[in-house]
């Protein structure tokens, strides 16, 4: 907008309307972009020059240091003679507004075998069956309850912990049958890549929980 105005392709009238702003923001644009080029037509920070009333870094350090000894905004306005509301807002800004923010972060806890088959990962999902498309694609209501109710279908997943590679299959159920049998073909296929499965961490479900145990069992 600015580069049309200064190369006399449009008035600023003109190009007020053209890119529906008012003169007096075509007429800034064009004069920012006539003293600072493009470096200049980018935003701006909204932080003002001078701020007389700014908590001075001494405050802001006193402040932290006393909520690190886990007293309130409160006691901590108390201490330093500031208003809540002051204490309150520097507490935000550095990121201690909540007691937990204290603590240090749990490191995450995370494990991988380092060779393929050292552990399979195993779980049933459970999906509802659709015998037509449903009414959020096509708008259409009618006759939905008609469809509900046909039935579920189970997919059966395996996904190796250390190459993450997965197996799955749909079945109609997930009973103890159809689980062995997947098992086995699931072996089956690792063994195909060269892989052998020495361990399995099943999930909780019904159709492989022979207890209340959730420890890895020998496959």
């Amino acid at each position: 907008m600015a580069l049309l105005v200064i190369n006399g392709r449009l008035s600023r009238s003109a190009a007020s309307l053209a890119f529906g702003v008012t003169v007096k923001i075509v007429r800034r644009w064009e004069d920012r972009y006539r003293q600072h080029g493009r470096a200049g037509m980018g935003d701006l920070s909204s932080r003002p020059q001078l701020s007389p009333r700014r908590t001075s870094a001494l405050i802001v350090d006193q402040v932290i240091a006393l909520r690190r000894q886990r007293l309130t905004g409160r006691h901590i306005a108390h201490e330093t003679g500031l208003y809540a509301a002051t204490v309150s807002r520097t507490l935000r800004c550095v990121g201690l507004s909540r007691l937990r923010q204290l603590d240090p972060a749990e490191p995450i806890r995370r494990y991988q075998r380092e060779q393929p088959g050292e552990l399979i990962h195993i779980d049933i999902k459970k999906l509802g069956k659709f015998s037509r498309t449903g009414h959020r694609v096509t708008g259409d209501r009618t006759g939905q309850s008609n469809t509900r109710g046909i039935g579920w279908e189970f997919v059966h997943v395996r996904v190796d912990d250390a190459s993450h590679i997965a197996y799955t299959q749909i079945i109609p159920d997930e009973k103890a049958v159809s689980a062995v049998a997947f098992l086995k073909a699931c072996i089956a296929y690792y063994k195909s890549l060269g892989i052998k499965v020495t361990r399995v961490m099943r999930d909780n479900g019904p159709a492989t929980r022979p207890g209340t145990s959730r420890k890895p069992a020998n496959a």
